[in-house]
């Protein structure tokens, strides 16, 4: 199971969506699907925007957990 972890990571960095959505050009709408968990996947562009405006890593955002 893969987690998204965004929502963590823009607390840590004092971000807000709409502020995010501003400096990535990604609709809030798009970045609160994504912050909620409710996507089932992300394009490669998306996560660059996001990674570089947050500067973190992929992995800092996403997350796996081994579903038995």
């Amino acid at each position: 199971m893969i987690i998204v972890r965004l929502d963590r990571v823009m607390a840590d960095r004092k971000m807000s969506l709409n502020d995010l959505a501003k400096r990535t050009g990604i609709s809030t709408v798009n970045l609160s699907k994504l912050k909620n968990g409710h996507v089932r996947a992300i394009r490669f562009s998306t996560l660059n925007a996001i990674c570089t405006e947050l500067k973190c890593q992929p992995r800092d955002i996403l997350e796996f957990i081994y579903d038995l």
